[in-house]
């Protein structure tokens, strides 16, 4: 057997003087280490510091830049083509009614915590219709009225997308309710396809049954109504009915399906189930019946609601104050035609997100 020295020993029990100080620096050093911020929790943007009203104020005022700086490029880069269809002197309400109306727009908007996509989806809703009208019946090109459409919708989107969070619906975030129904592109696509088959059979049977009549008597300047006429199931003699129609079901999936999706259950919903009429109050009984829900499909109703508002507004500002020669009974019908289409699309929806 091996014999151990003194020296060896002493070695052993005691370490050197190096390897205590080793061990210092290796503590001192994970200290320092735990002290700095992890990735996992990142500094909040500059827009996220500011205080709510002045991130509100600033997307006001930077969308309704972006709208006429927009504007003024695309009418220059087009010589002016819409000009041929619109009041030439508007004012009153045909100057100021739209204006005011997208500042009601923005600020419900921010109320009821949009984000980009929500309000994109809200634009598109509310100012294809018109874009329709200038590009089938008024033979206005579709690059231009496209670049108009597109104008208005960038102009609201990106003010949002830079001073607000997008919410966890549209993020696909990892504690978003059914992430994975809101995440899978199949589900995206065929949900936006049977939106857009909604608009495409509602803009069919109303070019058979309702739009003619109206456009001739209401509509002094239009070149001819034909298109209407003769409009086919599905649009399919009309590409532009087809894009616009499958446009406004992305729309329309963006702002009624996916946030209908990933809204949580709540209590209101334990709540609503554990419901008894026998022992609940008349106010309560008649409360529960029309408003007893589930909070999904609050949720639905609620942007339904809002999705037929905007488009009902949005397309009879759009015509009877900017286009020429249209009355107002004219741009009433014409507005009722896709407040509907809004209306049962949002209802298609929901019966698909309750499934």
């Amino acid at each position: 057997m091996p014999r151990v020295t003194r020296r060896q020993q002493q070695q052993h029990d005691d370490p050197p003087a190096a390897d205590a100080a080793t061990h210092q620096a290796a503590g001192d050093v994970k200290e320092a280490v735990s002290s700095l911020p992890t990735e996992s929790a990142p500094a909040p943007s500059a827009a996220a510091r500011l205080p709510n009203p002045v991130r509100f104020a600033l997307a006001v005022i930077l969308s309704f830049a972006l709208e006429t700086l927009g504007r003024s490029f695309v009418d220059h880069q087009t010589g002016n083509e819409a000009a041929a269809i619109s009041i030439e002197e508007p004012e009153g309400l045909e100057l100021w009614g739209g204006v005011w109306w997208k500042l009601f727009g923005l600020t419900l908007s921010w109320l009821s915590g949009y984000d980009g996509y929500d309000v994109a989806a809200l634009t598109l809703l509310s100012h294809g219709p018109a874009t329709f009208l200038a590009t089938v019946f008024y033979g206005i090109s579709p690059v231009t009225t496209g670049a108009h459409l597109a104008v208005k919708v960038a102009s609201t989107f990106v003010p949002f997308f830079l001073l607000r969070r997008l919410s966890g619906a549209h993020s696909a975030a990892p504690d978003t309710p059914n992430r994975d129904i809101v995440a899978d592109a199949s589900i995206q696509v065929l949900t936006s396809l049977q939106a857009g088959l909604v608009y495409s059979v509602v803009l069919f049977l109303a070019g058979r049954y309702v739009l003619p009549d109206y456009l001739v008597l209401y509509f002094q300047s239009i070149p001819a109504i034909q298109p209407a006429v003769d409009a086919t199931f599905l649009g399919l003699n009309q590409p532009t009915t087809q894009l616009l129609s499958l446009l406004f079901g992305l729309a329309a999936r963006t702002f009624i399906f996916t946030p209908l999706v990933a809204t949580p259950r709540t209590r209101e919903d334990e709540k609503n189930e554990a419901f008894d009429p026998v022992h609940a109050t008349l106010g309560q009984t008649i409360a529960w019946n029309l408003w007893g829900y589930t909070t999904r499909t609050k949720v639905s109703l609620v942007r339904t609601a809002v999705a037929v508002l905007f488009t009902a507004v949005g397309t009879y500002l759009d015509t009877a104050f900017g286009i020429e020669g249209v009355e107002s009974c004219g741009a009433v019908a014409y507005a009722g035609v896709w407040a509907t289409a809004a209306l049962l699309t949002g209802l298609s929806l929901r019966y698909v997100g309750s499934i």
